[in-house]
């Protein structure tokens, strides 16, 4: 079976959604620079409680560990939600870029300046492509 997917992006938010369903601590991934962009955005606004890049000694693969929550708490993460998808992108300015349930969630943005969440965007007064939100 390959492991490559056409949204690479998504399939680590299947993953990560996916995890929670089944009450599973942590995930292994292979690694992306954009997915290891995402899940420090995700750990920075406290939604996961780790990552980890491990490349294998074996092949010349890396591997991303993302640590969703520890062993005797709730996930922290209520949904996870694909916004921008290869067949549909959704580009916003920065006047334009929406805030999930009143503020407690995010949204993260690829913007000319990086990965960001929504409210970096706003402050910084840049736009982009809308990533994914989280609540």
């Amino acid at each position: 079976m390959s492991t490559t997917t056409t949204d690479p992006i998504a399939d680590m938010l299947t993953r990560i959604r996916n995890a929670i369903l089944v009450r599973k601590n942590e995930i292994v991934l292979p690694h992306s620079n954009i997915k290891e962009n995402v899940a420090k955005i995700l750990k920075e606004s406290n939604f996961i409680d780790g990552i980890e890049v491990n490349k294998d000694k074996e092949t010349t693969f890396k591997e991303l560990k993302i640590r969703i929550n520890s062993e005797d708490s709730n996930p922290k993460i209520t949904e996870i939600v694909r916004l921008s998808k290869p067949g549909r992108r959704f580009y916003v300015n920065s006047k334009e870029i929406p805030t999930v349930k009143r503020g407690r969630g995010i949204v993260i943005l690829s913007t000319s300046k990086g990965l960001m969440t929504g409210d970096q965007a706003k402050d910084q007064k840049v736009g982009g492509e809308l990533i994914c939100k989280v609540y």
